[in-house]
């Protein structure tokens, strides 16, 4: 329950301390996404079954980070700080540091590499004996996966972002590679997680699935919208130029041209 109640005071608490209306659907994306991670972490999920291992692997790493991300905290965060404090702010944002720890290749290597380390070497079934060491996993899957939600999808502003061509193939090449690591459990059965690699295979293409729409999501809001309408130019020689010009008609030839006296 702690999981989910201290970050949801500190998320209202930003949102009273921003002064301006805040949109639902965001705060309601934040909490969904404390919710499943607070589930992937409860007994209810039989963390000892490996299906069960398996499904709390899906939520707190891939689908939970999503749902947390959309929730935008980094805009929240910039709106709730007094003015002062904002540049400060900003410049982290700009920072070398920062850019190269978000990069969706960072971001990747982060989240996908760390699910290879964990299946691939001793760290499972050390995990598996000792508490802490799974708390300390649980929550390096959880920040990583956040991580690479917000350097593909993230709706926060965040300066030198690289292109959505650049995010949207490194989350095809990240998929892939978990896909790989789900047929290397399947065929090697390795820490027993035979019957669950199905479910880490396909449960890890929908979660990406939802990852690649929330990035073409941004992708559409954050595009130029195009002018309605053929723009009118404007003659150059007429001193008012949104008033339509008088077309003038020349009359016949031998034609007297009536000239009024205002006009002389």
């Amino acid at each position: 329950m702690l999981l989910v109640l201290v970050p949801a005071a500190a998320y209202a608490a930003l949102v009273r301390a921003r002064g301006r209306p805040w949109p639902p659907l965001r705060t309601a994306s934040t909490v969904a996404g404390l919710v499943l991670a607070a589930l992937a972490v409860s007994p209810l999920l039989g963390p000892h079954d490996p299906r069960g291992h398996m499904v709390q692997h899906l939520l707190l790493g891939m689908v939970a980070p999503v749902a947390l991300v959309l929730g935008a905290p980094g805009t929240l965060l910039l709106g709730a700080l007094p003015v002062a404090r904002r540049g400060v702010a900003r410049a982290v944002l700009r920072s070398r540091v920062l850019h190269v720890l978000t990069h969706p290749v960072t971001a990747a290597v982060l989240s996908v590499g760390g699910l290879h380390v964990l299946y691939l070497t001793p760290l499972h079934a050390l995990a598996a004996a000792d508490g802490t060491v799974r708390a300390l996993v649980d929550v390096h899957v959880l920040l990583s996966g956040v991580l690479f939600a917000w350097a593909v999808a993230g709706p926060d502003p965040a300066p030198r972002r690289p292109s959505v061509t650049t995010r949207a193939v490194v989350l095809v090449l990240a998929g892939g590679a978990h896909a790989h690591l789900a047929k290397l459990l399947h065929a090697h059965d390795l820490h027993g997680l035979r019957d669950a690699a199905p479910l880490m295979y396909y449960g890890g293409d929908l979660a990406e699935l939802l990852l690649a729409v929330a990035l073409f999501a941004s992708w559409y809001r954050a595009r130029p919208s195009p002018v309605s309408g053929p723009r009118r130019r404007a003659h150059p020689a007429s001193p008012h130029p949104d008033r339509p010009r008088r077309s003038r008609v020349l009359p016949p030839p031998g034609t007297a041209v009536q000239v009024d006296a205002g006009q002389a």
